[in-house]
């Protein structure tokens, strides 16, 4: 009588590959379903391992989230178009448009959780980092575009109006509309930055 043959293992395609990759999933999974639907099976599937793997490395659902809200923290700071570092208008976050057809998963990720940080409160302190983060390389950047310093009022506006550039972006795909919305961004500045030139700081 022959011997049964051994069940069949899942095959994992990126055993090995660490951490990094099943947070790059999770980024995926909750791009794509909303952070509902980030289970350790979604993540695994996504990743290519085992179910085991993923809960080996996290332990908890809720470490896996703060995980992927760290990662995605890193990374958007890393991919960040806000400082080009050239000093002038005509440059200012010159590579937006670029970013957000290169990464809508991490972008969509952001805007899954701002939602979600309305029923979650304990989100809100990562998130918070997040964009006290974004606000100051915004606020450097334009302290190299304009005389005198910047107010947090200003950076902040400027800020919120590439973040909603880069949201109707995602939704729409409207590439167009985003470059000509920064033209117009950037005369704004060249225009601050003119008038500012030309006599006292008036911001």
């Amino acid at each position: 009588m022959n011997d049964p043959k051994p069940p069949t293992r899942k095959r994992v395609k990126n055993y090995g590959t660490g951490r990094t990759a099943l947070l790059e999933a999770a980024v995926r999974v909750v791009a794509r379903g909303g952070l509902r639907n980030l289970t350790y099976r979604a993540v695994a599937e996504e990743a290519g391992v085992t179910h085991g793997l993923v809960v080996h490395h996290f332990g908890s659902r809720d470490a896996l989230i703060e995980e992927a809200v760290a990662h995605a923290i890193r990374s958007s700071l890393s991919s960040s178009a806000l400082e080009a570092g050239t000093g002038g208008p005509a440059e200012f976050a010159a590579g937006l448009a670029d970013m957000v057809e290169a990464g809508p998963e991490l972008q969509v990720f952001q805007y899954e959780l701002l939602l979600e940080a309305r029923r979650r409160p304990e989100l809100l302190a990562h998130l918070r980092g997040l964009y006290e983060e974004y606000f100051e390389a915004s606020r450097r950047e334009l302290d190299r575009i304009l005389p005198g310093p910047v107010s947090p009022g200003l950076s902040r506006l400027v800020f919120a109006a590439l973040e909603g550039l880069v949201l109707h972006q995602l939704v729409f795909g409207e590439r167009a509309a985003t470059e000509g919305a920064l033209v117009e961004l950037r005369g704004l500045l060249e225009g601050l930055a003119s008038r500012a030139d030309s006599g006292p700081d008036e911001r």
